[in-house]
């Protein structure tokens, strides 16, 4: 069977897989956390993982044509360069480069939700549909997308920056809101779990009242966006409109985004987004009223088929 080695590199891990080209399935993986984030120290921590891979699956390194590699963060196009990965703390990084030296072989380098909707459109959940727009909503915001059966990666290779689409003025006075790219605005600080959790956190030491605080036995730090779902379920006001705000957002983001690219299929993942059903609930209103009823008709939603393998699956077999 032919094999494909591909990484999913995040910002607290990187995992290592031996894929079956021809089925997506995972022959074997192996994943190291990362203790030295200079690019240098992830380069041998990346090529560590992937040796130990590798024996797991009886083969060698050397039997590979290449290294797919998904980087949570901006990279420019299939370059190899990583523009910026700020859990890394990485700009301008030619990353594909190091890595390449490093394990002797080509090195192909691409966003980690791009890569994971390839993996949906090989294996998973948009298999056999050309045109397929992924939503990721966990700890943060993005999209993939395939457009005519490609990766689409736009002309200066950041296409599906999903969560850097702004949402609000962007004058610091009026968006409240600061995002971890240094941009006012944006989803993502609106919108993502790891951000959700930080306002919830901000506001409850501010005063707001809510069941979330006796929920979390008033130790802030234990606060999730999973929490505010059960108190929206709940009937806590605050969940309530902190949840309309939320999820008004979401929707009218991505019914933009379908209106915009008119998509065959619909993929939606992160742990946000599957994980607070009453949010989904509200972000699915909110975008069914706000499509384009011509982009929406005929439109198939799923949610991601292949989970946290879908990094590892899709970087294996990036063209």
């Amino acid at each position: 069977m032919p094999l494909g080695i591909g990484v999913d590199l995040g910002g607290t891990n990187a995992r290592a897989a031996v894929v079956d080209a021809d089925t997506g399935e995972i022959v074997a993986a192996h994943k190291e956390p990362l203790r030295d984030r200079t690019p240098a120290g992830v380069v041998e921590i990346v090529r560590h993982a992937i040796g130990e891979a590798t024996s797991a699956a009886s083969v060698v390194p050397g039997v590979f044509g290449a290294v797919g590699v998904g980087v949570a963060g901006q990279c420019l196009g299939r370059t190899g360069v990583v523009l910026n990965a700020p859990n890394l703390g990485w700009r301008d990084i030619a990353f594909g480069e190091l890595l390449r030296d490093a394990l002797g072989v080509p090195v192909r380098v691409a966003n980690d939700l791009s890569v994971a909707a390839w993996g949906e459109k090989r294996f998973g959940a948009a298999k056999g549909i050309d045109d397929v727009v992924l939503v990721f909503v966990g700890s943060g915001v993005g999209s993939g997308l395939i457009l005519d059966g490609r990766l689409y990666d736009g002309a200066q290779g950041v296409a599906g920056e999903f969560g850097h689409v702004k949402v609000t003025p962007l004058r610091a006075e009026t968006a409240v809101r600061r995002c971890g790219c240094g941009d006012w605005g944006c989803l993502e600080a609106y919108t993502s779990g790891v951000n959700v959790a930080t306002r919830v956190r901000e506001e409850l030491a501010a005063g707001a009242r809510t069941a979330i605080f006796e929920r979390v036995g008033g130790d802030l730090a234990r606060v999730t966006a999973s929490l505010v779902d059960d108190a929206y379920r709940a009937g806590d006001a605050y969940a309530r409109a902190l949840w309309a705000e939320v999820g008004e957002l979401l929707g009218t983001a991505i019914a933009n985004l379908v209106t915009v690219l008119n998509p065959a299929r619909l993929i939606l993942g992160g742990g946000v987004l599957l994980g607070c059903p009453a949010l989904g609930e509200l972000v699915r209103r909110t975008f069914d009223a706000k499509v384009s009823k011509s982009a929406g008709k005929g439109l198939s939603i799923e949610h991601a088929w292949l989970g946290d393998d879908a990094g590892v699956i899709g970087a294996a077999v990036l063209p």
